[in-house]
């Protein structure tokens, strides 16, 4: 059985230490409760800090804490309290926590911080490096651990790493204010999969990578130099069942046995039977919009007063970074409101707002979810939002209403509750007045869609299907390096290829044979691929075909003095060594005319592009433009031409970012086959990198040796990283047996 590594930021345990007694009890919590049956599947073991300094404690106490960590399959990174200021409260809860969640007025740039960030992620990476036995599968967990995926990639390059990011990701424009942006998602990337709680931030951090490292995406593709990173969206679910069943069951119990919650809230709902609570439960963090939240409330009072007596709000704010400067002011502020109201409002039997400043055992919080009849969830920002999910399946009944924040991650999956702007206190209102007036048959209604949403996508499954794609990610890089060009396969085809006496070597030009530039014009053959071009051709037993998409003029330029036979503009001219020019067959370029001026709307609209002219083609190049406006103009000009060109009798083709219109039918496989039923050869061998390449590695015959030159799914038979790579094959077959 394969081992399993589960990194977090905390263990799932509490440690609790008593004189020289070691207690551990599991922590209680979606990630630890997601992760339990999913490690128990796994010869696994979990990896983070236990939340205390063994610099403090005696040797056999230190001891003691590692055997009982040992015996829950845990494994401690100690930090010091130092470490913790800087990596945790400072960066992690200073810096990326406020940027994530657009709170840019609280963001600290703090480059002692930055560096105790760098040194416990790489701490991290040391503790996991003396737990790497046997193992093949690392799944990492949150913001707090951003670079820690490619430490571990850079000295375990075989293992299949995933990250889950459990906030959002903000869009480019926030995260390019951050100074180490490019360390982040350097850091991110060395994950084989990705994942975010929606697709939003799934975009965002695309569009970030795309424009800040320019990689080329595919759909949720990362085409990364040697690897291709996997790009999702999965929402986090929640142990539905353990709070559908605590709420069934705390309806059961007798007077005696229930809880204090539950009997204050049944004691108060039999004075004054018209009362509907209003449930509010959040840790007091200002992401989770309770200053808007109390304002909205006290809006309602105030626009309706016919419900001043009818409804209370029950408002739990758990305490959060108690330290921390932000908190203290909000916790001021809502301390504030919350007695402005109540002193407002409140008459001598009747307070309209039910404060508690603590966090609350897991049976009386089901008690508030199972008793209250609306839930009132509004943060301004939130990666997913669980407690909306916990109060859906705590309704046994099917009654209640869930309003919920449009900022919530959650409310892409929960349509069905009342969504609200949190900003907007009007429309907070009007939907608790919407709530409170419901019909029961209206709220079982919308509950039961969300209940069977909840219960068939929970927590396991979540986590299950994180790791299945997880799988499917490891299954893809097999495959991958089950086409790579290996030595054994190099040497296989060099002896293959250099034992017969007729062989073709069919070359492409742009990124096969040299590097991409910004200006084509630029990407100029250097004297050492001349001089491997001219090795090849030397031998009377070989023949070279340069095949690109460039034009016939610049190839002139270039190789018109060489032995070679060059095919250009992807197959509409053809020039044997020593020859003229000839086309492969007679083409019309009267179209041009009217597709130049939708090409040059594009450029005007798209700084950092520019049209190419071919004799049978036009091609709109973007390679200098901004990434994200080029690829999303690049899109819109297939769409546009598509129409365009469909009583033309051509074709769209989409190469490294350009976009090129030419004739219908006309490519590299057709040239190709053109140039061996002239002169049939006993050995083929063709290398290209664009998808323009496929037509060619499609049609020549079974028995060709198809190289593909990087990451990009392909036909060919192998694989290769970069033009170097290609080169260097190239040296090898210029044989001269």
């Amino acid at each position: 059985m394969s081992r399993f590594l589960i990194i977090s930021n905390r263990l799932p345990v509490q440690i609790n230490i008593s004189g020289e007694n070691v207690e551990v009890t599991p922590s209680v919590g979606g990630l630890a409760t997601g992760m339990m049956s999913v490690s128990q599947s796994f010869d696994s073991l979990w990896i983070g800090w236990s939340g205390v300094d063994k610099n403090k404690l005696s040797g056999s106490l230190e001891e003691k804490v590692n055997k009982a960590l040992q015996k829950e399959e845990c494994v401690d990174v100690n930090l010091t309290e130092e470490e913790v200021e800087l990596y945790y409260e400072g960066f992690s809860n200073k810096t990326i926590w406020p940027l994530f969640h657009y709170f840019t007025q609280f963001v600290k740039y703090e480059e002692e911080q930055w560096q105790a960030y760098k040194r416990v992620n790489q701490k991290f990476a040391d503790v996991i490096a003396e737990n790497m036995d046997g193992v093949d599968k690392i799944w990492i967990h949150d913001y707090h651990l951003l670079l820690l995926p490619q430490m571990i990639k850079e000295k375990f390059p075989d293992v299949t790493i995933g990250f889950f990011l459990h906030i959002p990701f903000p869009s480019y424009e926030l995260f390019r204010i951050l100074p180490w942006r490019n360390e982040i998602i350097e850091g991110m990337l060395g994950a084989d999969l990705l994942g975010f709680h929606t697709f939003d931030y799934e975009r965002h951090f695309m569009s970030s990578v795309r424009r800040l490292l320019g990689y080329d995406i595919n759909i949720n593709e990362i085409n990364m130099p040697k690897r291709i990173v996997k790009v999702d969206n999965f929402p986090m679910g929640i142990d539905y069942n353990k709070f559908h069943d605590s709420a069934l069951e705390s309806q059961k119990r007798s007077v005696r046995d229930k809880s204090e919650v539950r009997k204050e809230l049944e004691r108060y709902y039999l004075l004054y039977p018209e009362t509907k609570f209003i449930l509010s439960i959040d840790r007091l963090d200002y992401t989770k919009g309770l200053i808007n939240r109390l304002q909205a409330f006290e809006y309602f009072l105030q626009e309706y007063p016919e419900y001043r007596d009818k409804v209370t709000l029950v408002l739990l704010a758990v305490p959060s970074r108690i330290g921390v400067d932000q908190y203290q002011q909000m916790k001021s502020e809502v301390d504030e409101i919350v007695g402005r109201i109540n002193g407002e409002y409140s008459t001598i039997n009747r307070t309209p707002i039910w404060y508690f400043y603590r966090s609350m055992p897991f049976e009386n919080l089901v008690d508030l979810y199972n008793y209250c009849e609306i839930a009132l969830i509004t943060p301004v920002r939130d990666g997913m939002n669980l407690v909306a999910k916990e109060f859906i399946a705590s309704k046994t009944d099917g009654r209640g209403v869930l309003i919920l924040s449009e900022m919530a991650g959650a409310s892409k999956e929960m349509s069905e509750a009342l969504i609200i702007n949190p900003n907007d206190k009007a429309q907070i209102a009007a939907a608790i007045k919407k709530a409170i007036e419901m019909p029961l048959d209206e709220q079982i209604e919308r509950n039961t869609i969300l209940q069977k949403r909840l219960k068939r996508y929970d927590i396991e499954k979540w986590a299950t299907d994180f790791l299945n794609s997880l799988d499917e990610v490891r299954q893809n890089e097999q495959n991958y390096l089950a086409k790579k060009l290996t030595t054994s396969s190099k040497n296989k085809i060099v002896k293959e290829v250099c034992g017969s006496d007729n062989r073709i070597f069919f070359l492409d030009y742009d990124g096969t044979l040299t590097g991409f530039e910004d200006n084509p014009k630029h990407a100029r053959p250097d004297k050492e691929l001349y001089d491997l071009l001219d090795a090849l051709a030397k031998n009377p037993k070989n023949r070279v075909v340069l095949i690109s998409g460039r034009d016939r003029d610049t190839f002139e330029e270039w190789f018109g003095d060489k032995p070679y036979t060059l095919i250009v503009e992807h197959g509409v001219w053809y020039r044997s060594a020593g020859k003229d020019w000839e086309m492969i067959e007679p083409l019309d370029d009267s179209w041009k005319e009217s597709i130049r001026s939708a090409l040059e709307f594009y450029v005007d609209r798209t700084p950092g592009s520019f049209i190419e002219e071919k004799n049978y083609s036009l091609v709109w190049h973007y390679r200098k433009s901004d990434p994200e406006l080029g690829h999303n103009r690049a899109i819109e000009l297939k769409d546009e031409m598509t129409s365009l060109v469909a009583n033309l009798n051509l074709e769209i083709m989409e190469g490294n970012k350009v976009i090129e219109i030419k004739n219908r039918g006309i490519n590299k496989g057709r040239a190709a086959l053109k140039v061996l039923h002239a002169k049939p050869a006993d050995k083929i061998v063709a290398v290209g990198d664009d998808w323009t390449d496929e037509f060619l590695f499609s049609d020549l015959p079974s028995g060709a040796i198809s190289i593909k030159v990087g990451m990009a799914k392909t036909i060919a038979g192998y694989k290769v990283e970069n033009y170097e790579e290609v080169r260097d094959l190239l040296q090898k077959l210029a044989c001269d047996k």
